[in-house]
């Protein structure tokens, strides 16, 4: 599959001129032979010194065919063992690269965390990066942002994308089914960020982009209509996955922004990866986010039920709770991050009247979203991650989750305008 990056670059509905930093995605069988040839182009071809960062995982994956086919290849190979996108991460990294020395183009081999450290260091060094993903596991190969966890708390850093994306088929699809899993989770995720913009978009009229909205479904249906191809190992189909991970990192890049591919399951997710309510737990961002979509998508359809139902009342203003967030991010200096990202109340943007006025129009968008049960089923299909339980959670972390998520994040979702809503308590509890 040969992408046409081009294609992305069109005049758009929307009014806006959309923009890429991604020259070049290739998604096939053999890809990664084509590393010669892509380095020997005018754009690439004075970068002699090449650094590849990998894991001892990842460089049996793919990281030794790599070496073969670029000479004088140097490496910076990490240790797996607990290795995150964090602080320690990049140190560790950092520590490798100050002993390469000059450093002209990297190539990230691996997986979320990988591509993640290498786009953090491109970014400082400022030299371009390639990608070759050795699953199909997280949608932020192609993202401007390293989302990490540093010192204990979500953060997103500037970052670089990409500028030649290599996905090799043959090597994605010979990952261990829980990545893939994972990246199943991650793609399925945009249903509930997607439906969070359009919501909020109809309040408050922030940006949306129909056309990149429709992009991005379309990508959902075809993944919904190759999974079972993923349990059986169907080159198609893993295809069709990492295409539509991908995409979603370009959706990132023509917004601006992650808001196309990031809502309240993203919240939730980031959450338990602060360790607010909980101790570490060792489970992938996808299937984190997967969780988190099968919370959401329950809570926010039995909030359109009582939409249509008719019988609440809304709150003229919803400040921020301060006191709970005080209660709750007690680690040294959380209480603090947390009501700096809250400052200002986006929710001082929304005229609660409209949350009655278009209750309808609200509902019907979640209606785009699968049930609770259907999402289940599909992460069945590839043996994913799907309940509070699989986490090592009980089932009262799903109204501690939705109380607090929303303000990981200074952005509005559904989840968090639930909050003026008289059923939110209802609707919050299992």
């Amino acid at each position: 599959m040969k992408v046409d990056v081009k294609e992305f670059l069109k005049p758009c509905s929307c009014g806006r001129k959309h923009e890429i930093v991604v020259d070049d995605m290739i998604i096939e069988s053999g890809a990664v032979s084509k590393l010669p040839e892509i380095l020997s182009r005018d754009a690439y071809k004075n970068l002699q010194n090449i650094v590849m960062i990998c894991d001892e995982n990842t460089y049996e994956a793919a990281g030794k065919t790599v070496e073969h086919l670029v000479p004088g290849l140097k490496k910076a190979v990490l240790d797996p063992a607990n290795l995150h996108a964090n602080e320690h991460g990049v140190e560790a990294a950092k520590n490798q690269l100050d002993q390469i020395g000059d450093v002209d183009l990297m190539i990230a081999v691996g997986s979320g965390t990988i591509h993640d450290i290498t786009r953090y260091h491109a970014y400082e060094r400022k030299i371009p990066f390639f990608s070759v993903p050795t699953a199909a596991s997280v949608d932020g190969y192609v993202s401007t942002v390293a989302a990490m966890t540093w010192h204990g708390f979500k953060k997103s850093f500037t970052a670089v994308s990409p500028v030649v994306v290599i996905a090799d088929t043959d090597i994605f699809s010979k990952a261990p089914m829980r990545l893939t899993a994972s990246g199943v989770a991650d793609l399925l995720g945009k249903y509930t960020a997607l439906a969070d913009w359009k919501i909020t978009h109809i309040l408050t009229g922030e940006y949306i982009c129909e056309e990149i909205c429709e992009m991005e479904y379309k990508a959902l249906d075809a993944l919904t209509n190759s999974l079972s191809g993923l349990s059986s190992g169907d080159a198609g189909a893993y295809e069709e996955l990492m295409y539509g991970l991908l995409l979603s990192g370009l959706a990132m890049q023509m917004t601006g922004n992650s808001r196309p591919a990031s809502g309240a399951e993203h919240h939730m997710s980031h959450l338990w990866e602060m360790e607010v309510l909980n101790d570490y737990i060792d489970f992938y961002h996808g299937e984190k986010v997967g969780v988190g979509l099968i919370l959401a998508s329950k809570i926010y359809h039995k909030a359109a039920q009582k939409m249509r139902r008719g019988a609440f009342t809304v709150k003229e203003s919803m400040p921020v709770e301060e006191e709970l967030i005080r209660v709750n991010f007690t680690k040294l200096g959380m209480y603090e991050s947390i009501m700096e990202e809250n400052t200002p109340n986006l929710l001082e943007k929304v005229d609660s009247q409209k949350l009655l006025d278009k209750k309808n129009e609200i509902a019907a968008v979640i209606d785009e979203i699968p049930s609770a049960e259907a999402l289940t089923e599909m992460l069945a299909k590839v043996d994913g991650v799907r309940s509070l339980e699989d986490l090592g959670f009980d089932e009262s972390f799903q109204e501690k989750t939705a109380r607090l998520s929303p303000y990981v994040r200074a952005r509005i979702t559904f989840m968090r305008l639930l909050k003026f809503y008289s059923f939110y308590e209802e609707v919050i509890k299992n």
